[in-house]
């Protein structure tokens, strides 16, 4: 396949927000592109999703609520559905899919917030910061395994791509956790988590919206690595929002990459730009950590041009990302998942 690669305060007991009539609307304005085509899709695709969960709502109805709050944009499932409208049509099964892909995808928010004692996010307390961290990884378990059975509603080759990909998920972040304290990882090292925590899931969501479409493996290979170089771009994106983005905008807990000593693309190469001398004295005030951190690493990454650098990176994966689209005839479906990809790269949150 190919493509462009580099050389987790007091209890929260209230209850979400009421029903909201234009969901999907909403998300899609959230996430810049227009999911339009799609839209009726994706509000069935957020109804298996609440049908799933439904029983257990007794006993956590407040939890199981509470979890609105991640479910934002909605890009994975609008991705794994205009893929399917692009080549064909969405299917019954592409509902049930996109459902497991959402669920997945929020397993691993309710998970990373746990890890970066993250204490907000989409403008609301975490789970973790509401109910602690065992409820919080309890949480995560609970809605991997119902993708699972999800999944295995639709047919074994589902439930296989569906675990191979969780695989790739959880080795990327559980590799992510390991080299953190690493102050001489490199943009290959990056590029190995990046690909894996973010990556794999936006090529699953690409791939079963063709397969199941009908297309060709060809067509599914090309559109699966147009979801992998768009993980791959999103992801540089955000670690730059980390950087330099403002909690207001962002709605979640930003600066946990360098509070926990976990590099990031802009700041791997600033490490290597710098001259030895300032390089160690960087990374000696990565390590202890301290006031002004934040303002000397911007300055350093200033310096070094290590911003321009990381947004170079991910317009590349973003122009990677839309060639491969190319395999498809024009239609409105091909012009949005173009957006996505220049969406992905320059939003603000």
């Amino acid at each position: 396949m190919g493509t462009v690669m580099a050389t987790v305060p007091p209890a929260v007991s209230g209850v979400a927000p009421a029903s909201d009539p234009a969901p999907v609307a909403r998300s899609a304005t959230r996430a810049g592109p227009v999911f339009a085509p799609v839209a009726a899709e994706i509000a069935e695709t957020d109804r298996i999703f609440d049908r799933t969960l439904a029983p257990h709502r007794g006993p956590f109805g407040p939890l199981i609520e509470h979890l609105r709050h991640y479910r934002g944009k909605r890009l994975r499932p609008a991705l794994l559905l205009l893929t399917a409208r692009a080549v064909g049509k969405v299917l019954p099964v592409h509902h049930t899919l996109a459902a497991a892909m959402e669920m997945i995808h929020t397993a691993t928010l309710v998970h990373d917030d746990v890890l970066d004692e993250a204490e907000l996010r989409r403008h609301a307390p975490t789970v973790n910061a509401g109910w602690g961290n065992k409820v919080s990884i309890l949480l995560g378990d609970m809605l991997f395994t119902h993708a699972f059975h999800l999944t295995s509603t639709v047919d074994g080759r589902a439930c296989q791509i569906t675990g191979e990909v969780t695989n790739r998920v959880c080795a990327g972040e559980l590799r992510q956790v390991t080299e953190r304290g690493n102050l001489e990882l490199t943009e290959a090292d990056y590029f190995t988590i990046i690909d894996g925590k973010t990556a794999a899931l936006t090529e699953c969501c690409g791939r079963l919206g063709a397969l199941y479409a009908g297309a060709s493996e060809e067509v599914a290979a090309k559109l699966a690595t147009y979801g992998r170089n768009l993980g791959l771009a999103f992801q540089i994106a955000d670690d730059l929002l980390d950087l330099t983005g403002t909690e207001d905008a962002a709605g979640k807990t930003l600066g946990t990459d360098l509070e926990q000593q976990k590099l990031t693309l802009p700041v791997i190469h600033c490490l290597h730009r710098l001259a030895p001398a300032e390089a160690a004295k960087l990374r000696d005030l990565i390590r202890t950590g301290g006031d002004g951190l934040g303002l000397r690493v911007l300055a350093a990454l200033e310096k070094t041009q290590s911003v321009a650098h990381a947004k170079r990176r991910a317009d590349e994966f973003a122009r990677a990302a839309r060639q491969e689209l190319e395999c498809l005839p024009r239609s409105e479906c091909r012009t949005i998942l173009e957006t996505v990809a220049e969406w992905s790269v320059r939003r603000e949150k």
